[in-house]
């Protein structure tokens, strides 16, 4: 099973992180776990240049560090979290009026916060998107098959034209979520319906301890291993569904339901979060 790996290539060293732990590409065992990896199939992705916001300098350095090490540079990128240079976050994911209402009053940043691609702000890197990164990925939600709430990806959006293609993700935060989404009764849903299915999530939070694999995740791990599915990396997927597309953008009712399901969604692991530490 040969998965798809976001890898940072520099480390932050201008103050305070929430991410100051994770390792990057300019910690030497990482880089070598990270090339071994490469070696043996497993596709790299950017998920920026490091963990918190990168000005457009660092962040085309990054790509020919990526580049250098790789052979090439990436071809799929994931916005991280709150870096200002991520392309088309925050409520410029949206087009629903009433959505990006909402989400400007409860997100408490600035509709100008996330600036990749805004040619004269100094995280811009658009340009070099457009030119070189083929998939970016979007919305996340809950629900295992991807299908049933994006059947049309990968697709094409023109009113953000510096992303050839997007698509979109399943989320699972950490081991707990992971094994919660891929539970035998989602993977024999998936199986029956003949389902894609794209999982988001954070291998550091909770897969092992102590050198020992989560219980639940290795649950999964052998279940999905004893099934007759297709196990590709994220690049090898989506090149494969755009030759099973007749056209290349996204229907308009398709992104409207998206995007309310993707708000439904969205609130719902917020409030799941919340009462999960007031239980604790």
């Amino acid at each position: 099973m040969r998965i798809t790996k976001t890898a940072w290539p520099f480390r932050y060293s201008e103050g305070r992180s929430n991410f100051a732990s994770s390792e990057t590409l300019e910690d030497t065992a990482y880089r070598d776990f990270v090339l071994d990896l490469c070696r043996r199939g497993f596709e790299m992705a950017s998920h920026g240049a490091t963990m918190e916001s990168s000005p457009r300098e660092r962040t085309l350095s990054a790509m020919e560090r990526f580049k250098d090490l790789f052979g090439a540079y990436p071809r799929l990128h994931a916005n991280h979290s709150y870096n200002r240079e991520n392309l088309y976050w925050g409520v410029d994911r949206l087009d629903d009026p009433l959505l990006r209402a909402v989400y400007r009053r409860v997100n408490g940043r600035p509709p100008a916060f996330y600036q990749g691609h805004v040619p004269e702000s100094a995280y811009w890197w658009g340009d070099f998107a457009q030119r070189h990164v083929e998939y970016v990925r979007n919305l996340t939600f809950a629900g295992i098959n991807l299908l049933r709430v994006n059947p049309s990806m990968p697709y094409r959006d023109p009113s953000r034209p510096l992303v050839h293609w997007w698509f979109s993700a399943v989320d699972a935060e950490g081991a707990e979520e992971f094994a919660v989404l891929l539970r035998e009764s989602e993977l024999a849903r998936l199986e029956e319906e003949g389902g894609v299915c794209i999982v988001a999530t954070h291998l550091g939070k909770g897969y092992s301890a102590g050198g020992r694999v989560h219980p639940g995740v290795r649950k999964v791990l052998e279940s999905l291993a004893r099934r007759p599915g297709w196990f590709p990396t994220v690049g090898e997927l989506l090149d494969w569904l755009r030759t099973q597309r007749r056209g290349e953008l996204l229907p308009a009712s398709e992104w409207r339901r998206m995007q309310w399901r993707w708000m439904g969604d969205l609130a719902a692991r917020k409030l799941r979060q919340r009462w999960g530490r007031l239980w604790r």
